[in-house]
């Protein structure tokens, strides 16, 4: 279920939370979202980090390339909508695991937007933490 939805200019950032034990691992949702992006026709490369956050766990993947996806803003339509092939676009993921269930936030878009706003994309990630 979609926790929180942000516009930043032609991208967007979604913050995921299912609750205690649903959502799938960290690895599934990895591979997932690194599945959506092609270069050339193959795989796209992508990097990933762990890092802690306020005692949180939490693992971050970087990949750019051609995105191919279903659902959300960037698919110019219905939430179930398969879109176009777009180039040039960007996915930052991290996946916060909290005592209560996984966050999993994506910020996808354009590449320059996404570059110009990867601060403000840590600075959020880095502001999780437990209650």
């Amino acid at each position: 279920m979609r926790a929180a939805n942000y516009t930043v200019g032609d991208a967007e950032c979604v913050v995921y939370f299912f609750g205690a034990g649903q959502g799938g691992g960290v690895e599934a949702n990895l591979a997932r979202w690194k599945g959506q992006f092609t270069v050339n026709g193959q795989p796209a490369p992508a990097k990933t980090s762990t890092r802690k956050v306020n005692g949180l766990s939490v693992t971050e993947m970087d990949v750019t390339g051609v995105y191919a996806a279903t659902g959300g803003a960037m698919s110019g339509g219905g939430a179930m909508s398969t879109q176009t092939p777009k180039a040039g676009t960007r996915m930052l993921t991290a996946i916060v695991e909290g005592p209560g269930g996984n966050l999993f936030v994506k910020f996808t878009g354009p590449e320059k937007t996404v570059t110009g706003n990867s601060a403000k994309f840590q600075a959020l990630v880095s502001s999780f933490h437990k209650e």
